[in-house]
Order: structure tokens, then sequence, then C-alpha cells
């Protein structure tokens, strides 16, 4: 019983999430911006530079998986400053004087922010489509891409949400967010291989999970034989740090009301 609890729980709070977000869906509208230039300007002007070297696929297909982890990225890593709003409606206190578990209103936000991260990817197999760019389509490949950009929602968004539950107010979460997303990105593999950073740089990067979400997407949507091993490696890794950052979530969680 307790685990059809938590998990009747669970669904409840991303299904308000997703209600939420479908009521106003200008927020996905404007992040299915971002995608599209990177992809059609910064791309294609770097594709131009020839010191890049991307192995055996030009620098548009390359960057292509980086563009989805991005937004993925910067779609999921202010979610927090949401349930500081939820904090300041006080939302946030009826979930917690609720008999629901604190892990399932977590888990259940988490969840939800997977949505956007699954819109992001419709936008960039669309784009790659009419920009034919020789993405992989087969079922499994894209249904672990599927798997891939919800987990890392996940892990982005509680990240998020840890943030929200130490500065409390929108403004501090803000600036920390700002400050927090560029290196995030520039320090991964999304725009450029490992190889070409200095060797500070790419310590930084192995340690990133963002670098992990990059290098599971791209096995899975270029072209080739997908290594499933290498995906599993990355997707074992991405769990253990969502479930690092859920236990840490759900003890700070109460604390954003105080």
């Amino acid at each position: 019983m307790g685990i059809q609890r938590f998990c009747l729980e669970t669904t409840a709070v991303a299904d308000v999430e997703l209600r939420k977000l479908l009521r106003d869906p200008t927020e996905l509208a404007s992040r299915a911006v971002q995608p599209v230039l990177w992809l059609t300007v910064f791309g294609q002007v770097m594709e131009r530079v020839s010191g890049i070297h991307s192995g055996p696929f030009s620098y548009l297909v390359f960057i292509t998986p980086g563009i989805l982890a991005q937004s993925v990225l910067f779609s999921a890593i202010f979610y927090g400053i949401a349930v500081i709003w939820e904090r300041d409606l006080g939302v946030v206190h009826k979930q917690l004087v609720s008999p629901a578990y604190r892990s399932a209103l977590v888990l259940g936000k988490a969840l939800s922010a997977g949505f956007r991260g699954l819109v992001q990817a419709g936008v960039i197999y669309a784009l790659g489509a009419i920009m034919h760019l020789p993405l992989r389509h087969d079922p499994l490949a894209v249904i672990a891409v599927i798997c891939t950009v919800v987990l890392g929602s996940a892990v982005f968004s509680t990240f998020s949400l840890i943030i929200a539950c130490i500065v409390k107010t929108r403004e501090r979460f803000m600036g920390v967010g700002q400050v927090l997303t560029m290196p995030l990105f520039f320090a991964s593999s999304a725009i450029y291989p490992l190889e070409l950073m200095p060797s500070w740089l790419r310590a930084v990067a192995q340690v990133n999970p963002l670098t992990y979400l990059v290098d599971a997407l791209r096995g899975l949507m270029l072209p080739g034989d997908v290594a499933f091993a290498t995906w599993g490696a990355d997707i074992g890794i991405l769990a253990l740090i969502f479930a690092l950052l859920l236990v840490i979530a759900v003890r700070l969680y109460p604390g954003l009301v105080r």
C-alpha cells in the first residue's frame, strides 16, 4: 500500500504541474525559440570554422544533441522560481501540511519538468527534419532519447529546487541561476569535443552532469550503431546524481516556508 500511495501522490503532483503548463503554453513557445536560433544561426556559422574537429559528422550534426541538452538545462534550471511563487501564494504550505510523502511532492515536480524537455526534443527533431540533418529515427533510439531527456530534466529541475530552498527569494534565485547556467553549459561537451579543452576545463567537464546528458544523447541521435553500454553508463551516472539531489531536496523542501 505504501508504494501504491507514493506512486499515486507522485502522479497527482505531476498532473497538477502539467495542467498549469498546458493552460499557459507561452513558456513552451518561448523556450522553443532558443534551439532554433542555436542551430540556424550559431551552428551554421561555426560549421565554417575549420579548427573545430567533430569527427565523421558535420559540426551542425555534432552539436544537435548538445543543443537539445542545453535546452533541457535552460528549461529546468529556472524551475525553482515557480516553487518560490507557490510558496508566496501559500501553495507550498498546503502541500507540506498534507499527509503526502515529501519525496512524492519533489519527485512529482521533477517528472513534470520532463514534459518541458520532451517539447524541446520535439522541436529539435522537427528542425532536424527541416534542415535535413541525418539524425537517427528508429523507435528504440527515440524511446531511449525520451527517457534520457526526462531524466536530464529531472536532474536539473531538482537541482533548481534545491537552489530555491536555499536562497528563498526570486531575486536571489535569478542571480544564482544566471551564474550557474553558463558555466554548466560551456564546461560541457555540448558545443565542442572534450579533446579541445585545456586539461583543467576537461576535468571540470568530467564532473559536470550536462556532459553525461550530452554524451548519452549524442550516442543515441547521431548516425551509426547505438552503443547501449556507453549509454547505460551515462544514464547510470545521471540516475545516481538524481537520487542524491532528490534526497537533498526532500530534506530542504520543508525549509522553504520558514
